[in-house]
C-alpha cells in the first residue's frame, strides 16, 4: 500500500472511532438522565409512603410496625365483647321466664353466637343488636315486676284491712256475748217467788206493794224505795201496761216483756207479778235500787 492510501486509511479510521466515541457519550448521557429520573421518583414514593404511614400511627395510637397485627386485635376486641354480649343477655333471658316473650332477644342470641365464624364488622353490628335487644328485654322485666309488686302490696293491704274488720267483728260479738251472759246471770237470779197475791194496778198500788215486797224479802228500807220510786217513776211512771217501741214492756220495763215469766204467767197484766220480777233483777244486777238509779243517771238505762 502507498504511503498516501495508508494516510488516508489512519483518517478514516479515526472518523470512525469519534463518531462512535459521540455516539457512546450521547447513550451514557441519556442513561445518566433517565437514572436520576428514576432515583428522583423512587424517593419522592418513599417519602409519601414515609408520611402515610406517620398519620395512620398518630390516626390509631399504634406504631408502624403494629399497623401488620391492628387487624387481628379488632378481630379480638370483637369477639370478647360479643362474648360478654352473649352472657349477659342469657341472664336477662333467664329473668324474662314467665313474665315476657323472650324471642327478639333470644334470635339476637342466636344470630351472634356463631361470632367467631362472621367477620369482624357483622359480629360489631350483631354486638349491638343483640345489646340493644338485651335492655329492652331488661326494661320489660323490670316493669313487669314494678306491676306484680303493687298488686302484692294491694293485696297485703286488703288482707290486712279484711283482717282487721274480722277481729273488731270478733271483739264486737264477744262484748255482745258477755253483755248477754251477763243479763241471763242477772235473770237466773231473780226470784221464781210464788206468784204473790194482786195488790192492784194503779200507780198508788204498785208503789205500795213494792215498798212492802222490797223490806220483806231483800230488806231494803226507806232510802233504797225513795231510789226505787224514782227509777220506775222515769221508767214507766209505775203503770203496768207501759210499753217501749224498743219491746221494754211494764212498770220495770223488761226487756223483752215476756222475761218477766219467771215470776208469773200473768205478767202482762199483774202489777205485782212485774214488781217481783223487777226486784229481783235491780239485786241481781246492781245490788240494790240506790245502785240501779245511779246507773241509770250515768247511762240513762239499766
Amino acid at each position: 500500500m502507498s504511503a498516501r492510501r495508508e494516510i488516508n486509511a489512519k483518517r478514516k479510521r479515526s472518523r470512525t472511532r469519534s463518531v462512535a466515541l459521540g455516539a457512546g457519550a450521547s447513550l451514557g448521557l441519556i442513561a445518566l438522565i433517565t437514572g436520576i429520573g428514576a432515583v428522583s421518583q423512587a424517593s419522592a414514593a418513599s417519602t409519601a409512603s414515609i408520611a402515610a404511614t406517620t398519620e395512620l400511627s398518630e390516626s390509631t395510637g399504634l406504631r408502624h410496625e403494629q399497623l401488620s397485627v391492628y387487624s387481628a386485635i379488632a378481630t379480638k376486641t370483637a369477639h370478647d365483647r360479643a362474648e360478654s354480649t352473649l352472657s349477659d343477655a342469657g341472664t336477662v333471658i333467664t329473668a324474662m321466664a314467665n313474665k315476657v316473650d323472650s324471642t327478639p332477644l333470644a334470635s339476637s342470641v342466636a344470630a351472634l353466637g356463631d361470632y367467631k365464624t362472621l367477620e369482624t364488622d357483622t359480629v360489631i353490628a350483631l354486638t349491638g343488636q343483640t345489646q340493644e335487644a338485651a335492655a329492652a328485654a331488661r326494661s320489660a322485666v323490670a316493669e313487669v315486676d314494678r306491676v306484680a309488686a303493687e298488686a302484692a302490696a294491694a293485696a297485703a293491704a286488703e288482707a290486712a284491712r279484711a283482717q282487721a274488720e274480722a277481729s273488731a267483728q270478733a271483739a264486737a260479738a264477744a262484748e255482745a256475748a258477755a253483755a248477754a251472759e251477763a243479763e241471763a246471770a242477772r235473770d237466773s237470779a231473780a226470784p221464781a217467788a210464788p206468784q204473790a197475791a194482786a195488790g192492784g194496778n194503779s200507780p198508788a198500788e204498785a208503789k205500795a206493794t213494792a215498798r212492802a215486797m222490797a223490806a220483806s224479802t231483800y230488806g231494803w228500807g226507806e232510802s233504797e224505795f225513795s231510789c226505787l220510786v224514782q227509777l220506775w217513776t222515769k221508767e214507766s211512771g209505775w203503770s203496768y201496761s207501759a210499753y217501749n217501741s224498743s219491746g221494754a214492756t211494764g212498770i220495770p220495763q223488761a226487756l223483752p216483756g215476756s222475761k218477766m215469766a219467771t215470776a208469773g204467767s200473768d205478767w202482762a197484766t199483774n202489777a205485782t207479778t212485774q214488781i217481783s220480777w223487777g226486784l229481783g233483777y235491780i239485786q241481781a244486777g246492781y245490788g240494790s235500787p240506790c245502785g240501779a238509779w245511779a246507773h241509770s243517771e250515768s247511762n240513762n238505762w239499766y
